[in-house]
């Protein structure tokens, strides 16, 4: 991308007749439209696939079929295949322990230096020279690593390269005996259009994050004999793993367990009497960063056969997790 960052203005190429143009000039006036075709679709669209580029192989195939696609990289440059290839899947029988190997399918803009020349013509009194190159996109199988939780690629340049959506993710498969073991996987595909569902994203923080307790004086029994603990506590919850562009709707719940023992009373060498403790929840959306955490606070009630005290609902308190889900609205 010549026009952002290395050039300080831009020059419109004017022609008059009578001019005596050079290869360079038509060239000039080729790679401004190009680039600037580049920086929209840079500017306006995200990197993936925008169509097409389906890729198909059954259990005990050795190749796969690629279908004709348009997509985009990160630099806004145009990858498209026409025609329909099969690509032979790379020839491996296990991982060297018995297991399968997991590949990724990617797909890329070429470089200069690999497009091949389509058409060439002789000149006027010069040497022959190319007037057509053919743009390819460039197929590469990525090996990731065996471990099943966390897939990455073993290349850390080719990990950065896909980090950086210069390499487009198509699909993934699993090679046992040099053949694929099932169906190819288009789990990991990325698509350029960005998806017309409600985004969707759930986690879970530490437990031990709370704060408090801080005094609300409530701490009377109510009509089915459970105790208000007269406090409150509270944390911030970070949300931007979700990747939220639009302040969601958060629905949160408590990860932990209810059923406690009050701490061993002086000359005790095991715990007390066994209670049970819960909370109310009260949310609020974070109203500088709504997409990106959000404050929750907690009010503990609790019923047992014996004496519960502070510290034994606070060491409950801190057993407890926050799980929470956003839906965008």
């Amino acid at each position: 991308m010549a026009i952002i960052g290395s050039t300080q203005f831009l020059e419109r190429i004017q022609f008059f007749n009578g001019e005596r143009l050079f290869a360079s000039d038509l060239q000039a006036l080729e790679a401004f439209n190009r680039e600037m075709r580049w920086l929209h679709n840079q500017s306006l669209h995200q990197a993936g696939v925008g169509s097409g580029f389906q890729v198909t192989g059954n259990a005990g195939d050795r190749q796969v079929t690629i279908s004709p696609g348009y997509a985009i990289d990160s630099c806004g440059r145009e990858i498209i295949l026409t025609e329909p290839q099969a690509l032979a899947i790379p020839p491996v029988a296990d991982n060297g322990s018995g297991g399968s190997v997991f590949y990724d399918l990617t797909v890329s803009y070429p470089d200069d230096s690999q497009l091949v020349a389509s058409e060439t013509r002789d000149g006027i009194c010069l040497p022959q020279g190319v007037v057509r190159l053919r743009e390819e996109p460039v197929f590469c199988w990525v090996r990731l690593s065996d471990d099943p939780t966390n897939r990455q690629p073993l290349d850390a340049r080719l990990t950065a390269q896909i980090k950086r959506s210069l390499m487009i993710v198509l699909a993934q498969v699993e090679i046992f005996n040099c053949q694929l073991k099932y169906p190819v996987s288009t789990t990991p595909r990325r698509n350029a259009r960005p998806s017309k569902q409600p985004r969707i994203a759930c986690g879970q923080t530490a437990t031990g994050q709370w704060t408090g307790p801080t005094a609300v004086g409530i701490g009377t029994p109510t009509v089915v004999g459970m105790v208000f603990a007269g406090s409150y506590y509270s944390q911030t919850v970070q949300t931007s793993s979700g990747g939220f562009q639009a302040a969601p709707n958060y629905v949160v719940r408590l990860v932990g367990p209810r059923q406690f023992q009050t701490a061993a009373a002086p000359g005790e060498a095991a715990g007390g009497a066994p209670f049970m403790a819960d909370a109310v929840i009260c949310i609020t959306p974070n109203a500088t960063q709504p997409n990106k955490s959000f404050s929750i606070q907690i009010f503990p009630f609790y019923a047992g056969l014996g004496t519960t005290s502070g510290t034994d609902i606070n060491n409950a308190v801190q057993s407890w997790a926050v799980g929470w889900m956003g839906v965008e609205s």
